[in-house]
């Protein structure tokens, strides 16, 4: 399980004497307008090191922006080293100094540092690797890992560089170049400790979530259960969706749940009899007492029932905006019971979704937020661009609710659609599908996987469940969780090799 990532991903500087370790991710700056409230931004997106770059010639310039960046990161407690100037490092009392290969000399760099702080060299090959922790150095800055924008590439050794390279050096490796949220647990996966980047999260129009979702990244080295999702939603008496659906899930996967529940139904698999809705305070203190001491990763919000209670979550997240939020926007069951009234959905709107990470909507619910009527998946990508007009970061709209013999979800990131077809199953057992779909998504983001990956994964778990589902009750069963997990586990087993064993 995961823990706090200021606490889990932080480049510790001992000055005690002990040896300190690089990890995390390593934000570096740009030479943007406003970089100290950008970085200040990203900061609590789990940021774990700060190295300011400044290419500017006026040392007063340059002096004043790195005294303002070298307290913001002793504010947060995290690390502040400055690339390439032992003068200013110096001057700033930095807690680090970067250098290039052809930058200054290691050995002189050492000697006025002194033995506590840290010492990172460039390297792009073994020798040059090899060559830097020799001279002492504390961590590595190894790539680039992909083509980037922000200086022309003269060596992209790429991630079988990295995993070529990592069983010789026994120091942190900090991977850079060319990094993003789609290609980073590459990187993680061929042996970097850090991730290096800079317009990843600082070109980002929400510095928070865009260092968030690499620093989760990170979680997919842990060992299981792997990372922490908290669902809050309803509760379903017949155990096929809502708060039960969801916990499920996210044990099966893998993950820790913890639960936030917001009404009580009594119902079965005919339908919904009678609804009590929890008082918003309770809801708000269910919420507080967990966060204050529980890591939670990412947020899954399923039914919420009411404005009041909508406002309560929205305040609560805006005040703790720490982890990912994956929202679903619950509207009807399958019985066609309304789980949530005019106001509600307009609170929604304008309070919750501008704070999501995903939304989840199924064809009905992205109708009643769009404003669209779908009946194709060109009507599904023109309510997800809408969609993500009111705010939210990503949108996966559910193609369930279409007649045709693939059901297609489509995911928009903002900027290109991403198809997920599978064939329809047959059946009427599909209780708890968008509560189970959406905890999946939440649960393998926790665990460390990006977001396309997250949904694929999700998408091949719901698909199975469903099809392995067994009549349960008179109406609408619900969709086997177990055995779905099952060959989950399986096919990841085959995938890893033998010695894999969560």
């Amino acid at each position: 399980m995961d823990r706090r990532k200021n606490d889990h991903l932080r480049l510790v500087v001992d000055r005690s004497g002990a040896s300190s370790r690089i990890e995390g991710l390593y934000l570096v700056t740009d030479e943007g307008p406003n970089i100290v409230e950008r970085v200040r931004r990203a900061i609590p997106g789990g940021v774990a090191a700060l190295q300011f770059r400044h290419k500017g010639s006026d040392r007063a310039e340059k002096s004043l922006l790195g005294g303002e960046l070298r307290r913001l990161a002793a504010d947060n407690d995290i690390p502040f080293i400055v690339n390439d100037d032992l003068p200013l490092a110096l001057e700033l009392d930095a807690d680090g100094l970067h250098l290039g290969q052809s930058d200054g000399d290691p050995a002189e760099a050492r000697q006025l540092l002194g033995p506590y702080r840290l010492l990172g060299i460039s390297a792009h090959n073994l020798d040059e690797a090899l060559a830097a922790q020799q001279a002492g150095a504390d961590y590595i800055g190894f790539g680039a890992m992909f083509p980037t924008r922000s200086k022309e590439i003269e060596h992209l050794p790429g991630p079988t560089g990295l995993a070529e390279v990592r069983p010789h050096i026994q120091i942190p490796i900090v991977a850079i170049g060319g990094i993003t949220r789609n290609n980073a647990h590459k990187v993680i996966d061929s042996g970097a400790d850090s991730l290096a980047v800079i317009s990843a999260v600082l070109e980002s129009r929400d510095p928070f979530v865009a260092a968030s979702e690499l620093s989760l990244l990170f979680n997919r080295k842990d060992p299981f259960p792997r990372g922490s999702v908290m669902t809050v939603a309803g509760s379903d008496s017949g155990g096929g969706a809502g708060i039960q659906a969801d916990l499920k899930t996210i044990t099966l996967l893998g993950s820790y749940g913890s639960s936030v529940i917001t009404a009580l139904t009594a119902q079965n698999t005919r339908g919904v009899s009678a609804i009590q809705g929890v008082e918003p305070e309770f809801v708000t203190e269910q919420l507080a007492v967990v966060l204050s001491d529980i890591p939670v990763d990412v947020i899954k919000t399923g039914m919420l029932f009411s404005s009041r209670i909508i406002d309560a979550v929205a305040t609560a997240l805006e005040s703790n905006r720490r982890p990912l939020l994956v929202l679903d926007p619950v509207m009807l069951a399958k019985g066609g019971t309304s789980l949530i009234d005019r106001e509600a959905v307009n609170c929604l709107k304008h309070s919750l979704l501008p704070l999501a990470y995903l939304i989840t909507p199924n064809i009905p619910e992205a109708e009643r937020l769009s404003g669209i009527t779908i009946v194709d998946e060109d009507g599904m990508q023109q309510a997800a661009r809408a969609i993500h007009r009111l705010g939210s970061r990503n949108v996966l709209i559910k193609g369930g609710h279409l007649g045709d013999g693939n059901s297609v979800d489509i995911l928009f990131d903002g900027s290109a659609f991403i198809r997920y077809p599978a064939q329809r199953v047959l059946t009427k057992n599909t209780h708890g599908t968008g509560c189970t779909m959406a905890s999946a998504i939440a649960s393998f983001l926790a665990q460390g996987e990006p977001l396309q990956v997250a949904v694929g994964r999700a998408k091949e778990f719901i698909t199975n469940a469903i099809r392995l589902s067994q009549p349960l009750g008179k109406g609408h069963g619900p969709v086997n969780h177990f055995l779905a997990a099952k060959e989950i586990w399986g096919e990841s087993a085959k995938s890893r090799g033998p010695e894999y064993n969560p």
